[in-house]
């Protein structure tokens, strides 16, 4: 038991270091203000979930963004925004996952994971981390400038928030989603050792 408890440590330790290397590269896509950054920090938490579990994925979301504070730019505001979403969309994949692990099962996860990160990303930062951001970081205003250069329909935090955040969140899940498919197979085998 013990020896299992350690192993099981160790790999939460390992995927949580790959994370927070994986959350250090990230672009900006031309559709979106440039401060919106993909990143694939989600990949080892969304594998580390459906390999361990929900509880271990969500470890990884969390330990990840902890070491992020070491070199954050955002007061850390940044850092549980990231926490927020990448948790909500780790919990929903891996506990649906959980249930059959089959692709099928997978694929539900992921879309049910990316919904989750999407809406999770929408009301957080509506009611959360805009107003933190605003009132620490650069105004709102300035966010929904930015956004309105690139979509004329961004026009105050609602539209910003259904034009350019939920949006991005939504492309992200799909990029880490499809990721993910394509690596779990080959890694997963070196989890369940």
């Amino acid at each position: 038991m013990r020896n299992k408890n350690l192993n099981k440590l160790v790999k939460i330790s390992v995927l949580s270091a790959l994370s927070f290397v994986l959350m250090l590269i990230e672009f900006p896509l031309p559709i979106f203000p440039e401060f919106l950054k993909i990143d694939l920090g989600d990949i080892p938490a969304i594998i580390g979930g459906f390999a361990l579990g929900p509880f271990a994925g969500f470890l990884i979301e969390l330990i990840k963004n902890l070491l992020h504070l070491l070199v954050t730019k955002t007061l850390g505001i940044g850092e549980l925004a990231n926490f927020a979403v990448g948790a909500a969309f780790v919990m929903a994949s891996s506990e649906l996952y959980k249930r059959n692990k089959n692709k099928k099962n997978a694929v539900k996860g992921l879309i049910a994971g990316t919904i989750a990160m999407t809406l999770t990303a929408g009301i957080t930062n509506y009611y959360i981390f805009i107003p933190l951001y605003s009132k620490f970081l650069f105004p709102a205003s300035a966010m929904i400038e930015a956004a309105s250069k690139i979509n004329p329909g961004v026009k105050d935090i609602s539209t910003y928030i259904l034009y350019a955040i939920m949006p991005f969140n939504l492309i992200k899940g799909v990029v880490v989603s499809i990721i993910t498919l394509l690596m779990y197979k080959k890694v997963s085998p070196i989890l369940h050792k």
